[in-house]
């Protein structure tokens, strides 16, 4: 089963995609926190609260999960020491390199097994320490802007449309003005925000707002958001902001404003959940965003951690401005999120905190081929290993312990994955090419071990999947989608390590959307194919050297077929319609479970 949310039953809104058979109402998904509270009535200071995951389930059950958490550390920690054991080690060859070829191949397998035990620690950790934020009334004095941009070209004006027409309809008791960032001043997007009654803003042609790099730079998001601060934010307290395909729900300000009234919150964000899960990859890739918002994103609010995510979020402005606005990255959100919680509010010498609600506030459109799916798996990757070998060191040391426990645990996946799928193809060919071992171990003992550390992996994950925030995933699917999805983005991962390293330049491209969507072409899937041309090299040279034999062959003969599977997938036409397409642009209207209130009325004239 999924989270809990409040009690209550209604119908889902009109002209959104409904969630799949045996799921519950969208309406349920967006109060999973439960109903709101009022502030403390005798003027203090409110402070966010929060309820365990785990509140209410029985001492017996919470003794069952700790002990499947325990049993699956446990057993990964004695897979890896039995591994590694020196009595598994080869013998010595009286060749220099072939001995300091197997001492690279035995730490590299340290490495990896460090690092899936790391994963796997993270994954358990999570489950214990996962918690909800009690909400709370927002307050009503709060002078709000609500942002959303637009690439005229890449982003069609209609999906927009829908995103500003949703946005009016967004309800907050005070100040709550919507706002088009337009990347181009077209005329065409001026003219529908004057039809639609929301403010229009445009950076171009503004030099010291289109540098070529830092704060301001040009055809950036961080940019195109940070010129919108500088030129309009002294006039809000906070910034509701979705991406373009994004459509808000009208209980948006609702869900997200009232931590706010908590001094040292800088932001809050919720879940990214795809409406348009109407083909294989956007079915894989939003199944695949389980473990990070239904599980990591609760359990950093232990420590009032919870990473900003630009889909949709809610962000102080003040605390934006202590930190110079949103940083230069190809991952902006990351960076800025990282950089706030390295430092303190000025105005209480406490350090800043963002909250983490599960509460499903807006609804978008996933990648919806495997080019803008990989294109999007290759920006964030790369942009969290552009961190990690820049200011991540740096911002790490002002952190708590907790905090930096948290941030060195949650990073360590995109790593991970590229780590060892390198280092299993270079591996590998060391082997098939030079006889190299490493370890020496009964292939049959080897296996059974993995098989059973894996499955221990396997029921956490599981038996967490009722927590799940999303309402496009079948509410007793396994998650096997999203699984299968991670591992067949290993090459594409490994490929962004690699440029990463090399130091090749990196540029943030926007995913293209809607009708804009990019068709999948044979070059779509040249990185995949270039691993498996040298892991087919390295399978052939292993026949004609004869060094090909069952055991060495179990790994590179899987990865090569990993790195085929999008291809031949695309290929046999798996990815094509399975059910009523969806996109963000057909998700005009809106309508909660009550009578909505008309629109705002506003005098909007178009804002330079």
């Amino acid at each position: 089963m999924t989270a809990s949310p409040a009690p209550g039953t209604s119908q889902d809104p009109p002209g959104i995609a409904p969630p799949l058979a045996g799921a519950r109402s969208l309406h349920d998904f967006s109060r999973i926190s439960g109903e709101i509270t009022e502030p403390p009535a005798d003027g203090t200071v409110h402070r966010v609260r929060y309820r365990n995951l785990h509140d209410g389930q029985g001492r017996s059950r919470w003794v069952r999960t700790l002990a499947i958490i325990g049993a699956n550390v446990a057993f990964e920690v004695l897979f890896v020491v039995w591994l590694l054991q020196p009595s598994h080690h080869p013998d010595v060859d009286e060749r220099w390199w072939i001995q300091a070829a197997n001492v690279f191949v035995i730490g590299s397998i340290a490495l990896v097994e460090g690092l899936r035990l790391v994963n796997v620690f993270s994954l358990s950790l999570a489950s214990v320490l996962a918690r909800d934020p009690v909400p709370v009334r927002p307050d009503p004095a709060l002078r709000v802007a609500f942002l959303t941009t637009i690439v005229p070209g890449k982003e069609p004006v209609e999906m927009v449309r829908a995103t500003l027409e949703a946005a009016r309809r967004i309800r907050h008791a005070g100040t709550l003005d919507v706002w088009l960032l337009d990347e181009g001043d077209d005329a065409d997007v001026r003219r529908m925000c004057a039809e639609i009654g929301v403010r229009h803003f445009s950076r171009k042609g503004t030099a010291g707002y289109n540098t070529d790099g830092g704060f301001f730079a040009a055809r950036t998001k961080h940019g195109n958001y940070n010129a919108w601060v500088h030129a309009e934010g002294h006039r809000y307290d906070v910034f509701l902001s979705v991406d373009p395909d994004h459509v808000p729900l009208p209980n948006y300000a609702e869900r997200m404003l009232g931590y706010f009234r908590d001094p040292d919150v800088a932001f809050v964000v919720g879940p990214q959940c795809y409406a348009n899960c109407d083909t294989f990859v956007t079915r894989a890739a939003e199944s695949q965003q389980f473990p990070f918002h239904s599980l990591i994103q609760r359990a950093a609010n232990a420590y009032g951690i919870p990473m900003l995510v630009g889909t949709n979020n809610a962000v102080r402005i003040d605390a934006l401005l202590t930190v110079g606005g949103l940083h230069d990255s190809i991952t902006e959100d990351m960076a800025t999120g990282l950089a706030l919680h390295a430092r303190r509010n000025p105005w209480t010498g406490a350090r800043w905190r963002s909250v983490y609600t599960p509460d499903v506030v807006a609804v978008g459109e996933g990648p919806s081929s495997w080019t803008d799916y990989f294109s999007q798996q290759l920006r964030w990757s790369r942009g969290t290993f552009e961190i990690l070998q820049g200011v991540f060191l740096r911002r790490l040391r002002r952190l708590s312990p907790p905090r930096m426990l948290h941030y060195l645990l949650i990073t360590t996946f995109y790593p991970s994955m590229a780590v060892g799928w390198v280092l299993g193809a270079v591996n590998a060919s060391l082997y098939l090419a030079f006889g190299v071992s490493g370890i020496v171990v009964p292939p049959a003992l080897w296996l059974a071990l993995y098989v059973d550390a894996t499955a221990f992996q396997l029921w956490v994950y599981v038996r967490n999947r009722r927590y799940n925030v999303s309402p496009y995933e079948n509410e007793n699917s396994s998650g096997i989608h999203g699984m299968a999805m991670s591992v067949l983005s290993a090459p594409i991962y490994a490929s962004s390590l690699v440029a990463t390293v090399l130091r090749r330049p990196a540029r943030f491209v926007v995913t293209p959307k809607a009708e804009a969507a990019s068709p999948d072409r044979l070059v779509t899937f040249a990185r995949h194919l270039r691993w498996s041309a040298f892991l087919a090299a390295a399978i052939a040279a292993s026949f004609a050297l004869g060094y090909a034999n069952l055991d060495v062959l179990m790994w590179p003969a899987l990865a090569l077929l990993i790195s085929l599977v999008p291809m031949l997938v695309w290929l046999g036409g798996l990815w094509r319609d399975r059910g009523a397409v969806v996109t963000a642009a057909e998700l005009v209207e809106l309508v909660p479970d009550i009578e909505l209130p008309e629109p705002r009325d506003e005098t909007i004239g178009a804002v330079a």
